[in-house]
């Protein structure tokens, strides 16, 4: 307000700051002398009236600013002021220049009347004499005032949110009532608190600084996050803080302002549904995860790296050790949930995985899973929970414990999860979060249940995987020729390497088969497809393989028995038998050709005769890969066989072909694991293989293991089957062969030769059994068969003596009466012989016997005749 000149007490005004409370409710003043008119008019008088003081001073108020109507009453007032009365009132006054009833100029919807609350003081003048100071405020103002005080009022202390208003110096001028109601106490209570008072350090830290930089910069912070404690409560509440800085009517700054909402509830949807969020990708990472693997501890691993960290700090998986060895126990054994405790405690367990993102020290959750002085069980350690311990009650219950710390252990809380598969406990995981984490709630409960149910079906599964491929491994193993296989005229190694167990058992197989006259037939096969039904499939052709061996067949003629046989193992309505025109001839049954192939087990085989003799041998293939031949001084070749169709195709004749093996040659059979992975193709493996045949004088068995540790033989992927001959003929002095002719002379002849043969090789033991029995076969070549007579006397691990003529009738034995006086031939042959039979040649037949060689001391293995006769 600026300065007006002095009334009659003398008193100056001086002009008030700006910004003051005048500018917003427009005090003006002026004085009336004692002749009743205006001596004194102040500027902002002027500004609110809208008259200067020369169009006022020395006029009479009542004329200048009432309304004609009002000036009789106005001059009555006067008076009465001037007789020394004080009085205040509201008075209407004229805004000059604008007649009645015109609206105001310059101010829209403002009329001519204005309305004044004016407050009049009596006064002296120099003189003595009664004056007047009149004190005038706009009564408009005085409502948007209070309107805007009223407002102001109602929004601060009636916000449901908490309002406080700092000062310059950061402390709290002014508080809501809900700010109050939250933190105790009356509004005026937190006057001169700061943000220490009601919030720990760190917080209380963030805000101080935000109140500073919205002070400093007047930039307002929207959406601070604070939370903290309210009085009489431990719950921790959070809270949303918007800041903005406070100006006065001049623009200074006056404060900040704060105003706090609270959104722990909002807060808790939000990390609720976070962790749900959480928990949905953790059971969908556990889905694509865990049981990748039929291998029981990778099962294991494959839990604790989905849950370690994402659900925990620190997770083990204890299972069953009976599980774990393959024991068929009674259920309940190892994890009924009924099961009961063995020697004190539950049955054993072992630990087979641990993992921990925070220590690598065992997890201890409490002191009561762990038997008296007995340290925390380490990976691959067995052990044991005791009775009455929280573990111990989740196995035998099936159901969630909850662990407390341990004293001194990082682990502030623990779940021990049972592992429940089809009703059935396998084992235990134990998940901890450790001090400083969220405790387990009740959704985490639910989603530790659901990880550990995951991982019990897929370890259960691959438990019964691996019981399943176990006996499938037996039953594939007890398949496979025992020990070291023997063979005349032949050094033998074999080695057979099974696939891993994460891989199905294969039908891979080889066998070494003794045939007469010291020949012998090497088989390798691989029946396509993997399991159990493979294993058994494969003992079914190798057993058909024996037999069809004893019929002394050649190997085409095996082959083509065998495909026969194949195609009935894919379901009943296939034929399996071998058709009675002979296993080579004829074509294959219409069902055999309708059969869908989708039903067959089809397999690959190399079928090899090998005689001694001669050191020839014939190969006949179906499908499978080509034998490899490494003569002395040269490299490993593939032998030119015809390939053939693989078993069960059927439709196809399969060749023969006959190779004369070097002495000392080294003959290798094989399946396609050896050779052929993921990781390089089949040719690579041939070559591979081939190489490293390079050096086959090495003693066979060596030769055998460098093959395997010089190839990729570890991929798991198939099995190995590795079957390996050095060519070892029979001396010329083992070998008696003479050709007699057709004539009855030729009887004696034959007893003549194999007895000085006998004497030469040091058998005098056996003399008089030969002779009788090269005897009996001799005549019956003369009585029954046809063409010249061969002789031939074979000496190895055992005598075998073979008489060959160009008949094609084969001997049959039978039974002689006892009024018969013959037919005890082949009687005395099967008596003093180990054995004996006839077999089909290319220009006629075959009738062999064999002799055990004499035992140490001169006795012989087989009835001499003496011991025969008096059988008799």
């Amino acid at each position: 307000m600026s300065e007006i000149p002095g009334t009659a007490s003398g008193v100056m005004w001086q002009s008030s700051p700006p910004g003051s409370i005048y500018d917003y409710i427009k005090v003006a003043s002026f004085s009336i002398g004692p002749d009743g008119l205006v001596d004194q008019w102040s500027r902002r008088a002027a500004e609110l009236f809208g008259i200067t003081s020369e169009q006022v001073r020395g006029k009479d108020p009542i004329e200048v600013f009432l309304p004609a109507e009002l000036r009789t009453r106005g001059r009555r007032k006067v008076a009465e002021i001037l007789d020394g009365k004080e009085w205040t009132g509201l008075v209407p006054f004229r805004v000059p220049g604008a007649p009645d009833g015109a609206r105001a100029a310059g101010e829209r919807g403002r009329t001519a009347h204005g309305l004044a609350e004016i407050y009049v003081m009596p006064s002296e003048a120099e003189d003595g004499r009664q004056a007047a100071l009149c004190i005038v405020v706009d009564v408009r103002a005085l409502r948007r005032i209070e309107s805007d005080l009223a407002a102001s009022q109602a929004i601060f202390g009636q916000s449901p949110f908490g309002f406080l208003l700092f000062g310059t110096d950061l402390t709290v001028q002014r508080a809501n009532r809900r700010f109050a109601t939250v933190f105790g106490g009356e509004a005026e209570d937190h006057r001169g608190r700061t943000v220490h008072d009601y919030l720990q350090r760190p917080e209380a830290e963030r805000l101080d600084a935000a109140l500073r930089h919205v002070l400093a910069t007047g930039e307002s912070v929207t959406d601070l996050q604070i939370s903290g404690t309210v009085a009489g409560s431990s719950e921790r509440r959070h809270w949303s803080v918007n800041l903005y800085r406070v100006h006065g009517g001049s623009g200074r700054p006056v404060g900040v302002a704060g105003l706090g909402t609270d959104v722990t509830r909002r807060q808790i949807a939000a990390r609720e549904a976070a962790n749900a969020r959480r928990n949905l990708a953790l059971l969908n990472e556990a889905g694509a995860r865990i049981g990748n693997s039929l291998d029981l501890e990778t099962t294991a691993r494959e839990l604790l790296d989905v849950a370690v960290p994402g659900f925990c700090d620190l997770a083990s998986v204890d299972l069953y050790q009976g599980l774990l060895t393959g024991d068929e126990a009674p259920p309940g054994q190892f994890g009924s949930a009924h099961s009961e405790s063995y020697g004190g405690g539950t049955a054993e367990l072992r630990r087979v995985a641990f993992a921990s993102a925070v220590s690598d020290a065992p997890l201890v959750a409490t002191p009561d899973c762990v038997e008296n002085g007995a340290s925390p069980a380490a990976v691959g350690e067995v052990h044991r929970y005791p009775f009455n311990s929280p573990c111990a009650d989740a196995l035998r219950t099936a159901t969630v414990r909850s662990l407390p710390g341990a004293e001194g252990s990082l682990v502030q809380s623990a779940l021990a999860v049972p592992m429940v598969a089809h009703d059935t406990v396998v084992g235990l995981v134990q998940f901890a979060r450790a001090k400083g984490s969220e405790p387990f709630g009740e959704r985490d409960r639910a989603l530790a249940v659901e990880l550990a149910s995951r991982a019990a079906v897929c370890i259960d599964n691959a438990r019964l995987y691996r019981r399943e491929h176990e006996r499938a491994l037996i039953l594939q193993r007890s398949l496979l020729p025992p020990g070291d296989p023997e063979a005349a005229g032949l050094d033998i190694a074999c080695r057979y390497l099974p696939g891993t167990t994460t891989t199905e058992v294969g039908g891979d197989w080889f066998d070494v088969i003794e045939l007469p006259g010291h020949r012998t037939a090497l088989v390798v096969g691989d029946v396509m497809g993997r399991g159990l039904r493979a294993a058994v499939a494969m003992g079914e052709l190798r057993t058909a393989v024996r037999t069809l061996a004893l019929l002394d067949l050649e190997p085409a003629e095996v082959l083509s028995a065998l495909d026969e046989i194949a195609r009935g193992l894919g379901g009943p309505g296939t034929p399996s038998q071998v058709r009675r025109s002979g296993p080579a001839g004829g074509s294959a049954p219409r069902g055999t050709q309708q059969a869908d192939l989708a039903e067959v087990y089809l397999a690959t085989c190399v079928y090899a005769v090998y005689d001694p003799v001669t050191r020839r041998c014939t190969f006949a293939n179906a499908g499978h890969l080509p034998p490899v031949l490494v003569e002395p001084g040269e490299e490993a070749l593939l032998l030119d066989v015809p390939p053939g169709m693989p078993l069960g195709v059927g439709g196809e004749p399969f060749e023969e072909v006959e190779v004369e093996l070097p002495e000392g040659s080294l003959l290798a059979l094989y399946t396609d694991g050896l050779v052929e992975s993921r990781d390089h193709p089949l040719d690579e493996g041939l070559q591979a293989f081939r190489a490293a045949l390079g050096d086959p004088g090495r003693p066979l068995e060596d030769v055998c293991d460098h093959v395997l540790s010089t190839l990729d033989t570890r991929h798991g992927e198939d099995d190995i089957a590795l079957l390996m001959a050095r060519i070892q003929g029979l001396p010329a002095e083992s070998v008696g062969d003479w050709r007699l002719p057709r004539e009855p002379r030729s009887v004696g002849r034959a007893r003549e030769l194999a007895r000085t043969q006998l004497t030469a090789w040091d058998l005098d033991a056996l003399v008089d059994t030969v002779e009788l029995l090269v005897s009996e076969l001799v005549t019956n070549a003369l009585r029954y068969g046809e063409g010249e007579i061969r002789l031939r006397l074979l000496r190895d691990r055992t005598l075998v003596c073979e008489v060959w003529d160009a008949g094609l009738v084969q001997p049959r034995r039978r039974r002689a009466r006892d009024t018969d006086e013959g037919g005890r031939g082949l009687q005395l042959v099967g008596l003093l012989s180990s054995g004996w039979g006839s077999r089909r040649t290319p220009r006629g037949k075959t009738v062999w016997f064999e002799l055990g060689l004499p035992e140490e001391g001169g006795g012989t293995a087989e009835p001499t005749v003496d011991q025969l006769l008096s059988m008799f």
